[in-house]
């Protein structure tokens, strides 16, 4: 087949069609599959022949979403999840043993932080966190027994972008699974498996999905870890529904002219946040003041939805801010149509201390805002009253 873009891709990728000839794919809602002949089952159930017989094992509709995933990411292998941090935290848990060691960025998704640093040490794993842009820490970290290397790029909530290129090989040369979370940048932005990923992490209830209907998830990469992570899944259940599948199929095919928007949208509300008054520090990926703007712009291409910035007043001036907001939703997602407002300090984060909150730079003051489609004029007008009226 003659190469083909990302958007076509996206679109027609597709299940093989039944006798129905549908244009659209149907849904799959059946618990289970049938076998013509009881040599059939015995087959299916030792490997032998390939089909469906459980969808906690296989689904159309999972197997059409992976596909796709699979495809965009440019890798070898794929299985979907619950949620997110169902991907999150059974490529970790499917691959790491007792004595194993992992090395994390600090500047990561609290509820990844937590597993981390709670969950892993009941099962004997220990762990190092370092900062994601500093990469003489991650050298520094590497032990006799570690295993995995895991970071966010962009990371969760300040934005900072992690050295594929120099991750990815420092992995190959040590033996390392490295393992990398590109949900803020998606597949249209960023593949890392170009540069080395053996995993690949995805939680497609954002932008994935991209209107905050369903909750899904996936695990991406080279064939080998991912499919211990298959069978992990099988197992144990974490399964991602037939109907979330498919919705998150029909949601890829918008991907890259979502992208695009939110792309468009935030960059001039990074403009318009860094010429106010009331604010301090603006953070976003492709904006030339951003601390690692050449290292992103040769990773993504371009700077993703999410802005960050530290607004003037503290906490106390966040929560006035937040409250102030009229067309900004108040809600514990991103990647939404709609705008979103955030304070990862008092929400997201919460649970990490003052002093872990500080050094990964979430400070009182720190706003996360995922930039949705709406008309960019309305957005920055909603963001500029909100400064405004919360202004003491």
């Amino acid at each position: 087949m003659e190469k083909r873009h990302f958007e076509t891709i996206a679109i027609r990728t597709q299940m093989e069609r039944t006798a129905q000839k549908e244009h659209s794919t149907p849904l799959y809602l059946t618990s289970s599959f049938t076998f013509d002949t009881a040599e059939e089952g015995a087959g299916l159930f030792s490997g032998e022949i390939e089909g469906n017989l459980y969808s906690r094992f296989s689904n159309p509709n999972t197997d059409e979403f992976v596909e796709k995933l699979r495809l965009l990411e440019q890798c070898e292998a794929g299985v979907a999840t619950a949620s997110g941090m169902a991907a999150v935290y059974i490529s970790m848990v499917a691959l790491l043993k007792t004595g194993d060691h992992i090395v994390a960025s600090s500047a990561i998704f609290g509820n990844s932080r937590h597993i981390i640093s709670s969950i892993l040490p009941d099962m004997g794993v220990t762990h190092t966190y370092v900062d994601v842009d500093e990469n003489d820490q991650w050298e520094e970290a590497v032990r006799h027994n570690t295993k995995m290397i895991f970071v966010e790029t962009p990371s969760n909530p300040t934005l900072k972008t992690a050295d594929l290129t120099f991750l990815g090989e420092m992995c190959k040369s040590r033996g390392l699974i490295f393992s990398v979370d590109n949900c803020f940048a998606t597949p249209y932005l960023q593949q890392p498996s170009q540069y080395g990923a053996d995993l690949i992490i995805h939680s497609a209830t954002k932008y994935i999905d991209g209107q905050g209907r369903v909750l899904g998830g996936a695990i991406l990469g080279k064939e080998a870890p991912v499919k211990k992570c298959y069978d992990f899944i099988r197992r144990m259940g974490a399964s991602l529904s037939p109907f979330n599948a498919w919705v998150l199929s029909k949601s890829i095919e918008t991907l890259a002219l979502r992208m695009d928007r939110h792309c468009y949208n935030a960059s001039k509300v990074a403009s318009f946040l860094a010429d106010h008054p009331e604010v301090e520090q603006v953070i976003y990926p492709h904006r030339e003041d951003y601390a690692q703007y050449d290292l992103a712009k040769k990773q993504m291409s371009q700077g993703g939805g999410l802005v960050g910035c530290e607004i003037k007043g503290g906490a106390e001036r966040g929560a006035s801010f937040l409250n102030a907001l009229n067309l900004h939703s108040l809600t514990a997602n991103l990647g939404d149509a709609r705008s979103i407002a955030t304070h990862p300090a008092s929400t997201t984060h919460s649970k990490m201390s003052l002093e872990e909150q500080l050094a990964v730079d979430i400070t009182s003051g720190f706003i996360r805002f995922s930039v949705g489609l709406e008309h960019v004029d309305d957005i920055i007008t909603d963001i500029d009253q909100a400064l405004k009226k919360s202004k003491r």
